[in-house]
């Protein structure tokens, strides 16, 4: 399953510059094949990142995921044509997704979530006994306060 699409590209950048980094036969149309393999290239490098904490395939694309392959698969539409120099400002993004896959891949970072897994416990917690007190009255036996004695 493919993080992005064609059509996130084009969301991205113009139709001319996608025509200029694919059309490889002079047709003057996007070459859809060229930019499945880009797309294809940049999740094969977010698979590797993923791989080290998630099982794959992943059920569902989060939001992150489908941004930074966006950013991933433009990148490397690019090094197609290295006689045209890559806009600072997508550089920049590259590099930001690429920073943000290491963080993923050291378990430092979530790639987002469409909502609580069924599995996690979010109720409440109640404890019943003298130990688990979070809040304390003052003592008299050592004179000391406790921590609701100025309320």
């Amino acid at each position: 399953m493919a993080y992005c699409t064609q059509s996130d590209i084009e969301k991205r950048i113009p139709e001319e510059t996608l025509i200029e980094l694919t059309d490889d036969d002079s047709a003057d149309a996007v070459d859809t094949a060229n930019v499945t393999r880009a797309i294809e290239d940049a999740d094969d490098e977010i698979d590797s990142f993923l791989s080290l904490q998630f099982s794959l395939p992943l059920e569902s694309t989060w939001g992150l995921i489908r941004r930074m392959s966006v950013d991933l698969a433009i990148c490397n539409l690019y090094g197609r044509r290295p006689h045209l120099t890559i806009p600072e400002t997508q550089k920049e993004r590259c590099d930001s997704s690429r920073k943000l896959l290491e963080k993923i891949a050291a378990g430092k970072l979530g790639p987002g979530s469409d909502g609580p897994s069924p599995s996690s416990d979010a109720g409440i917690e109640t404890t019943k006994t003298k130990n688990d007190r979070v809040f304390t009255t003052g003592r008299k036996s050592d004179g000391s306060t406790g921590t609701l004695d100025n309320y």
